[in-house]
């Protein structure tokens, strides 16, 4: 995206956070004959000590904004440091200045063989790499049979975001789609500011919401959040429903890889159904393919 383009996704963004917070929430007077939802243009520019004229054009991306004035916003909008870390990144983009944080990803991805080996020591728990696209760049055993069926149907490289708004079998597999659906747009637009010159990531976007309205409806609401640990529930073909906590890791010197690890509550039916996955595994290699090597990925 071009430096004008990158202002007007600013500008998006900070329109959609706006159309959130109501007076209540920043300490104004909530009056019954609002005719419009959130906070007024002139209510923001008010809180952030700096003209309305001048907010309404940030907002129209007509209008750079420099970190101070950002960060005044920033601080109007009440956004999270995920929030706060992508208005920045493309802030210093509208502009052509990147710092480490926000600098394109590496031309490749490459799984460090040290952490290919640590994910094959992980018999007993399911472990992928993914990427910022949600590409699954690598996987060990028990983490290709924990998503065989995205695996499965998608003959180019897996990718999460893909199999949650193209695959009609996503709705059986995650039973909270929405939340799934909610969290690969949340994700992808974290990655946007930190690679907005991606053509691979552009393109699927482009993808996605051409052939996704669930797609295109959450992506033009502009959340932004990464998600490095929580607790998701599987539904598996085999071995039924898992409910496992994950962890994420970023692994260093990567272009931004993300080690997910995933594991049952001991004594669970959870924890049960991972070893039944284990064992379903190991009766078809192909089923577990070799950790991580699967799939180089470029950014």
């Amino acid at each position: 995206m071009t430096g004008d383009q990158q202002a007007a996704e600013l500008g998006a963004f900070l329109k959609a956070r706006r159309k959130e917070l109501s007076p209540a929430d920043v300490g104004l007077p909530d009056t019954p004959r609002r005719r419009v939802s959130g906070l007024r243009r002139e209510e923001v520019a008010l809180l952030a000590a700096i003209s309305t004229d001048y907010y309404a054009r940030i907002e129209q991306g007509r209008r750079h904004a420099p970190e101070p004035v950002l960060d005044a916003i920033a601080r109007v909008l009440q956004l999270g440091p995920d929030e706060r870390e992508y208005a920045f990144e493309l802030a210093r983009t509208t502009t052509g200045r990147t710092d480490a944080a926000s600098r394109p990803r590496s031309s490749r991805q490459q799984i460090p063989a040290g952490v290919r080996a640590l994910m094959d020591a992980m018999v007993s728990a399911p472990a992928i790499v993914q990427n910022g696209r949600l590409d699954i760049v690598g996987a060990n055993a028990l983490g290709r049979a924990l998503y065989a069926e995205v695996f499965d149907r998608q003959r180019r490289q897996p990718n999460l975001a893909r199999f949650v708004f193209l695959d009609p079998r996503a709705s059986t597999f995650y039973p909270d789609w929405e939340i799934m659906a909610d969290t690969a747009v949340a994700i992808l637009r974290v990655e946007a500011g930190h690679s907005p010159y991606s053509k691979e990531l552009t393109d699927l976007v482009g993808e996605l919401a051409t052939r996704s309205d669930e797609f295109r409806r959450r992506w033009a609401a502009h959340h932004v959040r990464s998600h490095r640990r929580g607790t998701k529930r599987l539904h598996h073909p085999v071995v039924g429903d898992l409910t496992l906590r994950y962890e994420a890791l970023e692994i260093p010197d990567s272009a931004g890889l993300i080690l997910f690890g995933y594991t049952a509550e001991p004594g669970s039916a959870s924890e049960d159904a991972l070893k039944l996955l284990g064992s379903w595994a190991a009766s078809a290699p192909d089923r577990g393919g070799r950790a991580a090597a699967d799939h180089p990925a470029s950014a």
